[in-house]
């Protein structure tokens, strides 16, 4: 029969405002008796579960390797995200400061229940609690702060700003902005409604972006996610995607942004079937800087338009028009006096993509 208890450890309960944290001690080895790690996945139905980034095997492999040498100490504390079924008892007696109460946290166990349902998600400290857990030792306490999470939109909040000065990988992050409430740092918050408009492109089994970008739950996409961001950006708070963007609060109508995207991009798709099935090694239309010019000429075309005009525009002819000097699988861009380059020679960078989009306005005109 499964083994049900509590987990009882001195802690100080933390006053920050409103909100509460708690700094303790617990045996390494415990933590994932309480706590899961909530890995990043898309559901049956397409919705976001979870947050962690994958273990890196190699990296819990070195750690562990250092715990079980002489003098190990990890300082650094583990982050947990608890729900309400865990407590803080506060001591009787009173505190020399009253943002710090001494008392104890309570930890109900429960062995019976799946693992998704344990009472407390590791923010951070994936790979150390990992690597704890493997080493050949009979316990080893780490420094832990938790608090109390209202919600899993919360808990992504958290984990990204916790990692905000580590080097988490950008991929992650874009995927987690979407779904994830509360405060977040501008250059974040800038992006997530890019990134909400991104992952619905990703997801269409109908639009011309489908599983092709590339993301921790599409990891098959071979188009970067942040050549996208790029140019939903870009169009956004300069260009056509503009119409459909609420300046004063930084909502928008993801709907429209979505219908506007797919409609000009299955043009695209349509102009050059085969260019757009080839990754952007072999294909300067699926590479950064095929979609970012691109994307300035949807946004010099159809600005002030919406998609069900689109047809008035004959979008396919300056498409076309633009096949009659493309370059993108072979041969060399002419992009002016004494500036021709072989096909893959242009890069993402800021310049290739300025000469590379007046070539295409130049054709268009």
């Amino acid at each position: 029969m499964a083994d049900r208890y509590e987990i009882r450890v001195p802690a100080i309960e933390v006053k920050q405002g409103e909100r509460r944290i708690y700094c303790f001690a617990v045996d390494g080895k415990r933590i994932h008796d309480f706590a899961t790690v909530s890995r990043i996945h898309r559901d049956d139905d397409g919705a976001l579960d979870g947050y962690q980034r994958p273990e890196v095997l190699s990296h819990i492999k070195a750690i562990r390797r250092y715990l079980e040498s002489d003098g190990a100490m990890l300082p650094n504390a583990v982050v947990l995200a608890f729900d309400e079924r865990v407590k803080f008892e506060p001591y009787r007696r009173k505190s020399s400061v009253e943002y710090s109460v001494p008392g104890d946290i309570i930890i109900p166990v429960d062995e019976s229940i799946a693992e998704e349902n344990k009472p407390a998600l590791l923010v951070d400290g994936q790979q150390r609690s990992a690597a704890i857990r493997e080493a050949d030792l009979g316990e080893f306490p780490v420094a832990a702060v938790g608090f109390i999470a209202r919600s899993e939109d919360e808990q992504r909040s958290q984990f990204i700003l916790v990692n905000n000065t580590k080097p988490l990988p950008k991929g992650l992050i874009h995927e987690l902005l979407p779904d994830t409430a509360g405060y977040l740092p501008p250059k974040y918050a800038r992006r997530q409604l890019p990134a909400q408009v991104m992952i619905r492109l990703n997801s269409d089994p109908e639009g011309p972006f489908y599983r092709k970008i590339a993301m921790p739950t599409s990891p098959d996409g071979e188009i970067k996610d942040n050549t996208i961001l790029k140019m939903i950006e870009n169009s956004l708070y300069d260009g056509a995607l503009y119409q459909y963007r609420n300046p004063e609060d930084g909502s928008g109508d993801i709907d429209q942004m979505v219908l506007h995207l797919t409609a000009f991009w299955k043009l695209v798709e349509n102009t050059w079937p085969i260019e757009w099935k080839m990754p952007p090694r072999k294909s300067r239309l699926t590479h950064g800087v095929g979609i970012q010019a691109l994307g300035y000429v949807m946004d010099s075309i159809t600005e002030g338009v919406y998609p069900e005009d689109f047809n008035e525009l004959r979008i396919d002819r300056k498409l076309a028009s633009i096949g009659d000097i493309a370059a993108w699988t072979g041969g060399v861009w002419d992009l002016g006096p004494d500036d021709q380059r072989r096909w893959n020679s242009l890069q993402n960078t800021p310049n290739d993509v300025k000469l590379l989009t007046n070539v295409f306005l130049r054709a268009i005109r």
